[in-house]
């Protein structure tokens, strides 16, 4: 990846003219999507459909129309957000079948907290404990879900069930703080209380322990930064077995997407601890958070930024030295994942900021680097061939893909793979970097999901 240093104005005209695009795509699927279809996943031919799987993209949905009132002051998409919430999001408080709360409830009950801690929308006791008791219920119940380990470790177990460890949980620790910084705990048992902060703490180091390598020499395949998606563990005595992969090419090769949900939550998780003064996971934390920035930038993208779905894709070596040029979406072998570098882009900027002059201990680059590579992903996909335009398209980020192995994404006629869709996640993601990117650019308070200027973060 070239870390390329944007315009700043220009960089700004670009995200406002994303606010104008995402309104009209917002609007779109609110005027045609029946909530009996289930939740929206992934476009194809340019109209949103659901696949079942499990119900992980229903937050980002609403969650899309409410950061579009946070860049824009929009009310109506303020409106739209919040009555969804209130209707539909209620059962994935308390789904214990999944890992995802931080996707879902962290995205719609959680941004209308904040937005209300930050004086944006207007104090209301009443809404104010509604979004508070919804948010402690989510932690808790994502907590729920624990497979311990040795040494004080444990993970909260994917949906496959309670010897699998994904990646992505990472990113959705952030129910687990939330709750935690509501003063909530978990009560099993005998009324044991079990704090929220001391799992989410335990998950964090085991996904950096067993998910991430660091070029120790771990096996044949250990390179710096290399992601697995899955780890596996014995269940009777908590040892690791080996890595896996559901949605990448194999287990050691690198997965994009869930290279960025790495990188994008463990930069996050060392926000929260900063702010709360926790320093206990500081250092294995910020160990993966760099090790993961850096494999992106140099391993993993191609030059503009953008990464294709896999390291390992079994065609992209036909593709040449395609590190060396922009990433080609509509190439014939292999596709590009954009939601991997629309998630990337806030990890970087993420990590940069809270580095700041520095660099971590092994790291290759100082938070102004990781910061000018997260504006350089960023300014890359706020243009074609990755922003849509196109009205009759109902996605905002083009090119995302959902599940290759299996085989789920569309393939537009007389292309050979998947290409020209997206997907809730890619386009709540995109919004999510932009806003970031704003505040950054303007100067405003500094956005987080735990933001409360009540309690002065």
């Amino acid at each position: 990846m070239h870390i390329r240093n944007p315009s700043p104005r220009a960089l700004a005209r670009q995200i406002d003219n994303l606010w104008s695009v995402s309104a009209q795509k917002i609007l779109s699927l609110e005027k045609t999507w029946k909530p009996a279809d289930g939740s929206p996943v992934f476009t194809v031919a340019g109209r949103y459909t659901s696949k079942g799987w499990t119900e992980w993209t229903q937050g980002f949905q609403f969650g899309m129309a409410l950061l579009q009132y946070d860049a824009t002051e929009d009310v109506p998409f303020l409106e739209i957000g919040r009555r969804h919430t209130l209707e539909q999001m209620a059962p994935h408080l308390t789904h214990t079948g999944v890992h995802d709360h931080g996707f879902n409830n962290v995205s719609t009950y959680g941004n209308l907290w904040r937005l209300m801690n930050e004086g944006r929308i207007a104090e209301n006791a009443w809404e104010r404990h509604f979004y508070e008791l919804a948010l402690k219920a989510s932690g808790a119940v994502q907590a729920s879900r624990w497979t311990p380990l040795p040494d004080g470790l444990g993970y909260i177990y994917s949906f496959n069930g309670p010897h699998s460890l994904f990646v992505d949980t990472i990113r959705s620790l952030r129910a687990l703080a939330v709750s935690h910084k509501l003063g909530h705990v978990l009560q099993a048992e005998n009324d044991v209380r079990i704090s929220l902060l001391e799992r989410a703490k335990a998950h964090a180091r085991a996904t950096a322990r067993f998910s991430i390598w660091y070029g120790e020499g771990r096996d044949a395949y250990d390179l710096r930064g290399r992601t697995a998606h899955e780890a596996v563990f014995n269940t009777n005595d908590g040892a690791f077995r080996c890595p896996n992969s559901q949605q990448g090419y194999s287990p050691f090769s690198t997965w994009t997407r869930g290279l960025a949900w790495a990188m994008c939550g463990f930069a996050e998780q060392l926000e929260f601890l900063s702010d709360i003064g926790d320093t206990d996971a500081t250092a294995e934390l910020l160990k993966a958070a760099s090790a993961t920035c850096d494999f992106y930038i140099d391993c993993a993208t191609a030059r503009d930024g953008v990464p294709y779905w896999d390291t390992g894709a079994p065609e992209l070596h036909r593709l040449g030295n395609w590190q060396a040029r922009p990433a080609d979406p509509f190439n014939r072998w292999e596709p590009v994942d954009s939601s991997a570098a629309a998630i990337a882009a806030q990890g970087l900027m993420r990590l940069g900021r809270h580095l700041d002059t520095k660099k971590a201990p092994g790291g290759r680059y100082t938070g102004g680097e990781y910061v000018r590579a997260g504006l350089t992903v960023l300014e890359t996909l706020l243009d074609e061939p990755y922003l849509s335009t196109k009205a009759k398209h109902q996605g905002l980020l083009l090119h995302s893909v959902y599940h290759r192995p299996r085989g789920w994404d569309y393939i537009p006629k007389g292309r050979h793979v998947p290409c020209g869709e997206s997907s809730m996640w890619g386009d709540y993601h995109l919004m999510e970097a932009a806003l970031l990117a704003q505040r950054i650019l303007r100067g405003e308070p500094y956005h987080t999901f735990f933001n409360d200027p009540r309690s002065g973060t």
